[in-house]
């Protein structure tokens, strides 16, 4: 823009040739104050810097060839290149690094890994989310990402979320729950859900009852003694999709409020948690929404990592209900895995076919 204008004016002509540096300092300086103040840098900030850098470079060439004195010039550089500097010394919180990534799923939605059999489990819809087709199935994935077995466990129609208890891998599909016993790769157990409409992420409590969300119907089933009946039902779930169970809490990621024909919702979820033992239900945080929230996992110091599935991100949750953006994704991020020894987020990327390991570093 700056070399295109041409205006008559010596006054307005500066002006218009300074706006570029003013705008571009103001706002690397702003970027460079949430890095001292332990704020995190969006990925979508980060990746301005570069063209805002190139644009006032560019101006700074520019009134070169007006014949502007060289130390003015070297001033204006100088600026932008210890806004830059401050930026990489401060550094944003966390940094996020793809280990291996392995494609020829199918959509796939959620990964557990089995620390005993050093393994992880997939579930591929194969179809449509909520086809009754016969044909989803599970794979077994190596911890470096090589493909063991793809269809492991068939049977399914459309599976989602896994849960380990024992030597039991519980699994969501579609209005029933499903249970695996690992050791044989034998499904041993079915419970219709009365009423379910898309069943999605299982959880299992210190009492052994398996809870389930059900995204659409504003529900959450629990499985105890052999039954699968409706725990809750509330509009303030916020069409509860990830489920965690900590200190005597059910937490739950919320899609949102209203959802759209587009999966989206009119209103962004966020995480709330519910008293296990008279159900009440609160905001984690202030209750500000975050995104269309899908997977859940704790990252080991005491926050929550958390995946946007129509936006494609991952956020760090802390107990205040701070909102950390890590990364940026494709559509489809679904329900993660989390291994905090090596730091390692494994998540499915339903929408591309693929599961990708990436290590997160930084500070938390």
């Amino acid at each position: 823009m700056c070399g295109v204008l041409f205006i008559r004016s010596t006054a307005l002509e500066q002006l218009t040739l300074e706006l570029p540096f003013i705008w571009g300092i103001v706002r690397l300086a702003r970027l460079s104050r949430n890095c001292f103040a332990n704020e995190p840098v969006r990925a979508s900030e980060a990746s301005t810097v570069s063209k805002i850098a190139c644009a006032i470079f560019g101006c700074a060439l520019h009134n070169r060839s007006k014949k502007q004195p060289r130390e003015a010039i070297m001033i204006r550089i100088q600026s932008v290149l210890f806004s830059i500097l401050l930026l990489g010394v401060a550094g944003s919180p966390a940094t996020a690094e793809e280990v291996w990534s392995l494609d020829g799923l199918k959509a796939p939605e959620s990964v557990l890994f089995d620390t005993k059999r050093n393994v992880f489990y997939v579930s591929n819809i194969v179809g449509e989310p909520a086809g009754k087709d016969g044909i989803g199935y599970l794979s077994k994935v190596s911890p470096d990402g090589k493909l063991q077995t793809a269809e492991w466990v068939t049977g399914f129609n459309a599976p989602k979320g896994l849960v380990m208890q024992g030597d039991t891998l519980f699994v969501t599909d579609i209005d029933r729950l499903m249970a695996v016993n690992v050791e044989s790769g034998q499904i041993t157990g079915t419970w219709p859900a009365e009423g379910a409409q898309f069943l999605n992420d299982p959880a299992v409590d210190e009492a052994g009852r398996v809870f389930a969300s059900d995204m659409l119907a504003n529900r959450i089933y629990v499985l105890d003694n052999d039954a699968l009946t409706v725990w809750l039902e509330s509009e303030d779930l916020l069409h509860p999709n990830g489920l965690r169970v900590e200190d005597g809490r059910l937490l739950v990621a919320g899609w949102g409020r209203d959802i759209q024909p587009d999966f989206s919702s009119k209103t962004p979820g966020h995480l709330i948690a519910i008293d296990l033992n008279t159900k009440a239900i609160s905001d984690i945080g202030s209750g500000e929404p975050v995104g269309n929230l899908d997977g859940l996992e704790p990252d080991g110091t005491g926050n929550w990592l958390v995946t946007d599935w129509v936006a494609g991100a991952l956020f760090r949750i802390h107990p205040d209900g701070k909102v950390e953006q890590l990364m940026d994704l494709n559509q489809g991020s679904a329900d993660l895995e989390f291994l905090e020894e090596k730091k390692l987020a494994i998540i499915p990327m339903m929408m591309d076919g693929k599961l990708v390991a990436t290590r997160l570093d930084g500070a938390t």
